[in-house]
């Protein structure tokens, strides 16, 4: 009934959304998230609308228990400001920030695009954000009022620092999020922060990771491009092995434009930033794959873009993702999209004559 119900009314309300400029609904919509999910009776009817607790889609990954396996991505909420509220959404679980040491305005806008005929998003946000001795408060204060599920950190560099100044940068953030979080993901990937992709190379990122490996006691992640050459995404892989970390987030926006249905010129008048959404589908499976085939079994891997179904979310799953995570299809989508997903897949568990997702985590035939 609810998916039915969904199916007629969310249409509609997102076009009613986006009549609004995107960043005032996201405002909007962030406002009204933290003001009804601190009400008592509100978090409980909202959970047993939106959460699935289902014992088969609950899972132990680096340590950390997650209560289902689709997370909501870094970028929604920056500051930590409803880090209590996303589990009661549907979320198993949410990432926050991206966080850097320092506060920043981010990009002038515009910055946030939406492309409705390919169910996507480009943004140049560049990493807007109240810094991390914000973003720690907000994280603490929302441990006071109860977290229904794990919550990661995401860490970026300041954009006013320079490159030779990461490493400490990263190590401000990592020492003040990581007391705080369940685990902390590395961002080197955002194409919005000049020069920090470049950070993706094996000899940059080594030392920013082991920095944020000294400062936590919490798993490490680290988050990557899509658009990084193949034998880019084995060097950082083998390097995530070598350090220790947990695991590894794939992936980032891409600053391609290919295959897109919206014009090429109105594409092209929305300037440069990452683009999001049902578009990174085929490279963010493509990238889990290789990583899968490189270090499946050694690293969790979270697996991010383009996944709005059920079965683009087990085919991530048995491709080797032990988590998930939705950013531009919970807009397009809506948080029943979250209950429809984590039923498909509790159903997929079990008509696999499975007792858990886990078991499912990499079982599709590599070729």
């Amino acid at each position: 009934m609810l998916t039915r119900v969904n199916r007629v009314l969310y249409p509609v309300a997102l076009k009613a959304m986006f009549l609004l400029a995107p960043e005032r609904i996201h405002s909007i919509i962030m406002a009204s998230i933290r003001t009804t999910t601190r009400l008592g009776i509100a978090r409980t009817l909202l959970a047993r609308l939106f959460t699935v607790p289902d014992p088969v889609l609950r899972q132990e990954v680096f340590g950390v228990t997650f209560p289902a396996p689709l997370g909501l991505a870094a970028g929604f909420d920056k500051s930590a400001a409803a880090a209590d509220a996303w589990g009661l959404l549907g979320f198993g679980y949410a990432e926050v920030g991206t966080v850097t040491g320092q506060a920043q305005p981010g990009n002038p806008p515009p910055r946030l695009f939406r492309l409705p005929a390919d169910r996507a998003l480009i943004n140049r946000m560049g990493f807007n954000n109240p810094g991390a001795v914000a973003a720690a408060d907000n994280l603490l204060a929302a441990k006071g009022r109860g977290i229904p599920g794990p919550i990661g950190a995401n860490i970026g560099k300041t954009k006013v620092v320079p490159l030779d100044g990461a490493v400490e940068d990263y190590r401000i953030s990592a020492r003040l999020l990581g007391q705080h979080a369940d685990f902390v993901v590395v961002n080197v990937s955002s194409p919005n922060t000049p020069g920090l992709r470049d950070l993706q190379a094996v000899d940059s990122l080594r030392p920013i990771l082991a920095a944020v490996l000294d400062e936590v006691t919490v798993p490490v992640l680290v988050k990557i491009a899509p658009d990084l050459a193949d034998a880019d995404i084995d060097a950082v892989a083998d390097l995530a092995v070598e350090l220790g970390l947990a695991g590894i987030v794939a992936t980032n926006t891409t600053i391609s434009r290919d295959g897109l249905t919206t014009p090429a010129d109105e594409v092209e008048a929305m300037g440069a930033g990452g683009l999001s959404g049902a578009p990174l589908a085929d490279r963010s499976l493509e990238v889990l794959r290789r990583l899968y085939s490189r270090v499946g079994g050694k690293l969790a891997l979270i697996s991010v873009g383009g996944i709005e179904t059920p079965d683009q979310a087990w085919e991530r799953i048995c491709a080797g993702a032990d988590l998930l995570q939705t950013y531009t299809g919970f807009i397009y989508g809506g948080p029943v999209r979250l209950r429809e997903i984590h039923e498909g897949l509790a159903a997929r568990v079990r008509a696999a004559g499975l007792s858990n997702i886990s078991e499912a985590v990499g079982s599709a035939p590599r070729g």
